[in-house]
């Protein structure tokens, strides 16, 4: 097994991404942490620990300066950046100190799963140890080239996406377009095109809620929630 660290500083959206590396054969979680100290202290305390999907934006350091410190200490745990940083020195910055991959957010879980099992070849490629002639070189470096998953339609905004996704990750229950748009500042046509998206994507669930007359309202959940 793979044992993986998820490291993100919102509690749910941890539990979101530990549940996505727990349905992916051959991948454990070996643990969660919400901040750059925690993180840390896992790696140091966890007696094996194959892969952190880190996460960039965290209360207390980044999650770069968390990679130059686990190098820093001689941790050389493999690491993948899930995060919603997207600008392009984040990326660069994350390449020149050893992260494996970069996952932008919003994700499904085709997306995650996707990096996983390149990353799982790899680990089979490099574990067959011995010399390399160019071709098995080119191999091992385009182990982890595997394809993203596609993008959002023509038209959305990964902003808006990611508002929406987070609404749903931290809400109590279902909510309503109305409710999405009155915590994102978006309209509510907006809100309800972006929930249509996630339901059709199989992120999100549509529940109807019943009045005493009139047609039912549409609900959403993020779909690891129900």
């Amino acid at each position: 097994m793979i044992e993986v660290l998820v490291v993100d500083d919102d509690t749910r959206v941890a539990r979101v991404n530990a549940a996505y590396v727990e349905k992916v054969p051959g991948f454990r979680v070996a643990g969660e942490a919400h901040s750059a100290g925690e993180a840390l202290a896992a790696v140091e305390r966890l007696e094996r620990l194959d892969l952190i999907l880190l996460d960039h934006y965290l209360p207390d350091r980044t999650g770069l300066e968390v990679v130059r410190e686990m190098r820093r200490r001689g941790l050389q745990t493999d690491v993948i950046m899930v995060t919603a940083a997207r600008d392009v020195s984040t990326v660069q910055a994350a390449m020149r100190q050893g992260a494996l991959q970069y996952l932008v957010k919003p994700f499904a879980f085709a997306g995650l799963r996707a990096k996983l099992a390149a990353y799982a070849e790899l680990r089979r490629t490099l574990d067959g140890g011995g010399e390399a002639e160019q071709a098995e070189v080119d191999r091992i470096f385009g182990a982890l080239s595997a394809p993203s998953e596609p993008g959002l339609p023509k038209g959305h905004s990964p902003t808006t996406a990611e508002l929406v996704r987070q609404c749903l990750l931290k809400a109590d229950g279902p909510l309503s377009a109305q409710e999405i748009a009155d915590r994102t500042g978006v309209s509510r046509q907006t809100a309800q095109r972006y929930l249509k998206l996630l339901e059709r994507t199989g992120r999100a669930v549509l529940t109807l809620k019943y009045g005493d007359a009139g047609r039912p309202e549409h609900r959403y959940a993020w779909a690891t929630r129900v």
